[in-house]
């Protein structure tokens, strides 16, 4: 039992209590007044047509400029496609393995070895050097432009206040919206997805890079100045040194972006890579094919990601420096002979140039007829579980419970007497949890219950608005509140808000799975290495797996339509709940759990009373990267039947209008950022109430 009442603290309650009167208010009038859901055209803010105006001026000032670049960015990315084409594929897979072995040992060699074999053996090898071709134009290139916006943020904050904002967008805007302008600038073609790719793949690099060089302890620095090291010195022989880890991890993570948008750039341009034959063969619904291409581009995200992880490691960094000068070189001269000994006998045995089609082993056809096989004999089974799904979690999510209850679905109507039984059971609950837990768990089941009832898409803005600004304003202060309002206004006057609000039902319904799932699992891993160690690599391939991909097993068994999307949103989004709630339990300190059994606590116990409550900060920052997560596999999601801004966004680029997906795409971002910073400030004050650091 809490604390009584004349002892509880109701400070903040009266704003919610006038919140919930105003959207009580609104849901009864809104029959009345069509503009509480939907504003009216002419209340509406043409900022698409401005976009669309100031980009027409732009380009035809400005194309000329963009177009020398791209044919300045185009002779570097031929010459890397024709050498790669050219070099016989034994050559090439010496010297992955080699650059594997350096990185991380025989393990990672063979690995390596086995996925450029999987290339070779399915008939992916001439597209998947296009691709590499690509990815490595792109990664110097958002290396550099990272290196050089880190470096000036760290050294100015006004630049930093400029670029952190700038680096958030980057992120959280879906690459769709932004490539209609880079499509207007560069012209279609293989350089636009480089482009594309350095813009996407950029911010980690400079996120990490600012990290490593604020950690760099004070005393080495005190250490370099007493040295006599000038600035330059002291920057680049000391500071970037110490901060030589946080830029591995950068540029690793800048590696597995830039591969992440391989099959955006077939979209705009390419047509002889790996992505190109991902998006041409899920167009024909041609699973099979897909599917094995997809497995080209995942096992590319595992080789880089991993080759780049090894080379991160500072403690074989140094090893390797240690090593006398032949032994430390030596296998780089055996992969430059393997190389050399591999193009010279390519002139005389025709196999090694280019692998026989005959020899070519391609699965495709019996993976399309088990697809069959599993469609017309289990479709009952998948029918029974989509329909269940649909009907009873989705729909009343989205259209509320007032709507989705019919006879067709529920197998019976809702009457006026269950609509008042659902109230008067409401107003109960929260009642009773009024006086159990206090009065923020009671207006929470309220605030519940009316979306439940009503649906998002069918809440009033006004008190949309209101519920998710106060709630930002009690967490994270009026910057967050400030940042709420705005951010939804926007997308209420700029014509974007019903596909916003399809959005957010989206995304609540794949976080609502992934919390309860996903949550549950990383519980279970916490207490069971078996099941840690059969996650994790399950997890290391959701993670490095290309979005479109993930779509494919879902289309192969549901076909197109939203729930096949929601199914692969969850994919993508599962994993850092799952991870963060991994880590956030095991690694509560030892000394609170010792102290909980000399108590004599159960496990349950402990769990439950003890790790759980120290571990919700960590839960809520894997929340918070499920949201993000979610939201970046919505746009990808809309090629397959998802409505929303997602949508909007991919019909922009059908239209080449960059003022809708523009909108559409800063729409998104704004979702994103305004739940960020939500969950960001529950979890600081969360951390300040267990007295956490950091």
């Amino acid at each position: 039992m809490g604390p009584k009442l004349h002892d509880r603290d109701f400070r903040g309650l009266a704003p919610w209590v006038l919140v919930l009167l105003i959207t009580a208010l609104s849901l009864f009038l809104r029959a009345d007044y069509v503009w509480l859901v939907n504003l009216p055209s002419n209340w509406l803010i043409p900022v698409a047509d401005w976009i669309n105006l100031g980009m027409d001026w732009f380009v035809a000032t400005f194309k000329w400029l963009f177009r020398a670049f791209n044919w300045v960015l185009n002779w570097p990315l031929v010459w890397t496609q024709s050498f790669l084409q050219w070099l016989p594929w034994p050559a090439t897979v010496a010297a992955f393995c080699t650059v594997a072995y350096v990185a991380s040992g025989w393990r990672l060699s063979l690995f390596t070895a086995l996925s450029l074999g999987y290339m070779v053996v399915t008939g992916h090898w001439a597209p998947s050097m296009n691709t590499l071709a690509v990815v490595f134009i792109s990664i110097p290139l958002a290396i550099a432009i990272g290196f050089v916006l880190a470096i000036s943020a760290y050294r100015s904050k006004r630049v930093n206040s400029i670029v952190q904002p700038i680096l958030d967008l980057m992120q959280t805007v879906p690459t769709f919206a932004y490539l209609i302008p880079i499509l207007l600038l560069f012209g279609f073609g293989p350089v636009v997805g480089v482009v594309a790719s350095a813009i996407y793949a950029c911010p980690p690099m400079v996120r990490n890079m600012i990290l490593g060089l604020q950690k760099v302890p004070s005393d080495v620095i005190e250490s370099g100045l007493i040295s006599g090291a000038t600035s330059h010195q002291l920057f680049w022989w000391v500071q970037v040194p110490s901060a030589l880890k946080n830029i591995m991890i950068g540029i690793n993570q800048t590696t597995m972006a830039a591969l992440s948008m391989v099959i955006i750039a077939a979209i705009i341009g390419s047509s002889a890579d790996i992505g190109w034959e991902v998006l041409s063969t899920m167009r024909k619904a041609q699973f099979g094919q897909s599917l094995l291409a997809g497995i080209v581009i995942a096992l590319i995200a595992m080789v880089l990601d991993r080759i780049s992880w090894g080379f991160s490691d500072r403690t074989r960094a140094i090893e390797r420096n240690h090593l006398p000068g032949l032994q430390r070189y030596r296998p780089w001269f055996v992969a430059l002979g393997l190389m050399v000994i591999f193009t010279l006998l390519a002139m005389a045995v025709p196999f090694l140039r280019i692998y026989p089609e005959a020899w070519v082993v391609f699965p495709a056809d019996p993976i399309n007829q088990g697809l069959t096989y599993i469609t017309a004999n289990y479709a009952h089974v998948t029918d029974a579980f989509k329909n269940t799904t649909y009907f009873y979690f989705l729909l009343p999510l989205r259209i509320g419970l007032g709507k989705a209850i019919s006879p067709f679905s529920w197998g019976f109507v809702l009457t006026s007497s269950m609509i008042w039984g659902y109230a008067l059971v409401g107003a109960a609950l929260s009642a009773w949890l009024f006086v159990k837990h206090g009065w923020k768990i009671s207006i929470a089941a309220i605030i519940l219950l009316i979306f439940l009832y009503f649906g998002i898409t069918a809440m009033p803005w006004i008190g949309f608005i209101l519920i998710t600004s106060l709630l930002a304003w009690q967490i994270g202060g009026w910057k967050t509140a400030s940042l709420s309002v705005l951010g939804w206004s926007f997308m209420l006057f700029s014509g974007v808000w019903p596909q916003a609000m399809l959005s957010v039902y989206m995304c609540l319904a794949a976080v609502i799975v992934c919390l309860l799932f996903g949550g549950a699992l990383g519980i279970w891993a916490s207490q069971n290495r078996v099941v840690s160690n059969f996650l994790r690599p399950i997890n290391d391939t959701l993670q490095t797996m290309p979005l479109f991909v993930i779509l494919i097993p879902f289309l192969m068994f549901f076909q197109i339509g939203e729930f096949t999307a929601f199914l692969a949103i969850i994919a993508y989004a599962i994993v850092p709940t799952i991870r963060y709630t991994e880590h956030g339990l095991r690694h509560v300190p030892e000394e609170i759990v010792e102290a909980a059994q000399s108590m004599g606590c159960t496990n349950r116990q402990i769990l439950w009373e003890v790790k759980m409550p120290l571990a919700v900060p960590e839960i809520m920052l894997g929340l918070n990267q499920t949201v993000m997560f979610a939201l970046a596999m919505l746009v990808i999601s809309a090629l397959v039947g998802t409505k929303g801004l997602g949508q909007s966004v991919y019909i922009a680029l059908g239209k080449a209008d960059p003022g809708l997906g523009l909108v559409a795409g800063f729409g998104m971002a704004l979702i994103a950022i305004i739940a960020d910073r939500i969950i960001q400030g529950w979890s600081l004050k969360r951390k300040e109430k267990l007295g956490i650091s950091g």
